[in-house]
């Protein structure tokens, strides 16, 4: 290893070693690697058996981190793990800044009397019952005006009023000099959260699809939605799934593709699925999940499920079925993933189908460590992958979208301390984040159908499966957080597996990316980014649809969808994605088939007899049927 390569391993192992736990493995390397790496000193200090640290006198003072850590876990918890200086940083920012800004205000104040002076001209008009064109519009996408009562005054009225309001605090918000453009994103987000829940969407007394509904049924609607408020409260306490889940049970209407569980560890299960054809094709498909998820997203019913849809078109599929961990999983590491999820799964599949390469599909997460295992497998001369599919997937995070917004070091730090007390970040506390992204879609709107209008949705088998949630590792989360999104390592050339750097550019396995149009939380422009740091042929499809919606995209059933795709061969130049929008083709509905026949043709065109279920002589005996063990765990 040369001497830059022993400093940036040394760096990031110092960095990932967590405050209060001793050594043991990291996605970058291990404590004991770094020290390796550094040259050896000449005398070593013994251990002390206090934590101490020099005071302003010179003698050494206790350590009590543990006692603050505590104290921050204990706040973190009352906070949904939110860190109130993240919160309060970037208002603070723009406060200090917008006082010394004196054109910015005269600027605003401007603004205001314009728009307060537009808004007088169209109210006048609308009042005396002429027809005049709207000052402000909703942004499109935004359905809390939709109801063609809102175009009646005084409704409309109210409706304009607080759609130029937003238009005032989002231009108060932006181009403040001296606030940073984090801080100007972070209160953009802030804002239309407090906007959001003063809209007069949400206001029964203002709102008039609320008001003749009451009237019509003489206040019914409210007595049914306190009803349906108090259920959903004893559901959440009791830890229940929503009303109409129950109608989705794993492995009777759901997760019904036959199977069986042949390898099974403290980390995951590895599902092999039975054919369904007299002949497959040569190379088995390999799909890494995400563990933020359960896997079954990809099976769900048998008119929507990816896994039946590929085995009916004489595919060999295996699907990871990660454990759900808890407290006692705390010290699971990023690589323990890569280490014991996909290279064990991978090692499996080989065995099964011996003498074949891997068609191997990562989504969300799963395709990030997938990523992370196909460069080290490069690095390592192995080359046992014929494709490498990545489903919404992000390997650069540099552009990683609302999601991670507030993800600093102090933010960081907040959820590193919760985590360390509980063992693992819970569902609630990320369940959270995932609504705030559409809070007007997922949680106003749906409050007020349910507990106003007392209407309830219809729930679906995706949004069952939504409710089915995971939980994260603690020094796992901790790592990922910090050496992806933060620090951006694997795209930087920092990233380091077992002591040595990786590059995502030494893979030479062809790459199928997907990435879907209305993403927040893996955006499309951020999963394209994979054709940038890769050396390889890449095919990228861009598909109508959001993060999950568009991956489950069945060809029969669901019009409307729609996807663009083209592909980028070794040695051809980078387009950058707003490009690439422009200028790649179009074609309507699912496009599971492109991808299908894409991956058709990363393999050798041969077809076999279908192998058998596991392979007990290598200690891969078939054990029980799918979906296994580890889907059933809350």
């Amino acid at each position: 290893m040369d001497e830059g390569n022993r400093q940036i391993v040394a760096e990031q192992a110092m960095k990932e070693a967590p405050p209060d736990a001793g050594p043991g493995p990291h996605a970058s390397g291990t404590a004991e690697q770094a020290k390796a790496a550094q040259p050896r000193p000449q005398a070593r200090a013994q251990p002390q058996a206090v934590p101490v640290a020099p005071s302003a006198a010179g003698a050494p003072l206790p350590s009590f981190e543990t006692l603050d850590r505590s104290l921050r876990a204990a706040q973190a918890r009352a906070t949904q793990g939110i860190s109130p200086t993240a919160v309060a940083a970037p208002w603070l920012d723009w406060a200090v800044h917008l006082a010394g800004a004196p054109g910015k205000q005269m600027a605003l104040a401007l603004y205001a009397q314009t728009l307060a002076a537009r808004y007088a001209l169209w109210l006048a008009r609308s009042a005396l019952g002429r027809e005049a064109e709207p000052v402000a519009a909703p942004a499109p996408g935004d359905s809390r005006f939709a109801d063609p009562s809102w175009g009646l005054f005084p409704f409309n009225a109210i409706a304009q009023a607080h759609l130029l309001a937003e238009s005032w605090w989002m231009e108060a918000l932006r181009h403040v000099p001296g606030v940073t453009r984090r801080h100007e994103e972070q209160l953009g987000f802030m804002m239309r959260q407090i906007l959001d829940v003063f809209a007069p969407s949400n206001l029964p007394w203002v709102n008039p699809a609320i008001i003749v509904r009451t009237a019509q049924e003489g206040g019914m609607n409210l007595v049914r939605g306190a009803g349906n408020w108090i259920e959903d409260l004893e559901r959440e306490l009791a830890g229940k799934p929503p009303v109409g889940a129950e109608r989705f049970v794993i492995g009777r209407d759901i997760a019904v593709t036959p199977g069986r569980v042949v390898l099974r560890n403290d980390l995951m299960e590895l599902i092999q699925y039975a054919p369904a054809t007299e002949s497959v094709h040569a190379e088995p498909v390999l799909i890494v999940p995400a563990w933020i998820m359960k896997y079954y997203i990809l099976d769900l019913r048998p008119e929507n499920s990816l896994v039946r849809w590929l085995v009916e078109r004489g595919h060999t599929v295996f699907m990871v079925s990660w454990k759900n961990p808890d407290a006692r999983d705390r010290e699971t590491s990023l690589d323990d993933y890569r280490r014991r999820g996909v290279m064990a799964a991978l090692d499996a599949v080989s065995a099964i189908v011996p003498g074949r390469k891997i068609h191997a599909c990562g989504y969300c997460l799963g395709g990030t460590i997938l990523a992370i295992a196909a460069a080290t497998m490069a690095r390592d001369h192995d080359d046992r992958l014929a494709s490498m599919t990545l489903l919404a997937a992000q390997t650069d995070f540099a552009e990683a979208g609302e999601l991670m917004m507030f993800i600093d070091e102090n933010q960081l730090r907040w959820l590193e301390d919760l985590m360390w007390d509980q063992g693992y970040l819970d569902t609630r506390q990320m369940a959270g984040a995932f609504q705030m992204l559409r809070s007007n879609d997922l949680v106003w709107s749906r409050m007020i159908r349910n507990y106003v209008l007392g209407e309830r949705d219809t729930v679906s088998d995706l949004m069952a499966w939504n409710a089915d949630q995971t939980r994260m590792p603690a020094r796992m989360h901790g790592e990922y957080l910090r050496g992806l999104f933060l620090e951006n390592r694997l795209t930087a050339g920092r990233f380091a597996v077992e002591g040595r750097v990786i590059a995502l550019r030494d893979i030479r396995a062809p790459i199928f990316a997907v990435g879907t149009v209305r993403d927040h939380i893996a955006p499309w422009r951020s999963v394209y980014k994979v054709s940038l740091f890769s050396d390889t042929d890449v095919t990228f499809a861009l598909v109508s649809g959001g993060h999950n919606v568009g991956i489950v995209s069945p060809p029969v059933g669901l019009p409307g969808r729609s996807f663009q795709l083209m592909t980028r061969r070794h040695g051809e130049r980078y387009m950058d994605p707003d490009t690439w929008a422009t200028v790649a083709p179009r074609h309507e509905g699912s496009w599971w088939p492109a991808w299908e026949a894409w991956l058709s043709a990363a393999g050798s065109g041969e077809r076999i007899a279908p192998p058998p279920m596991g392979a007990p002589e290598r200690g891969l005996a078939p054990l029980e049927p799918a979906p296994g063990t580890y889907v059933h765990m809350k």
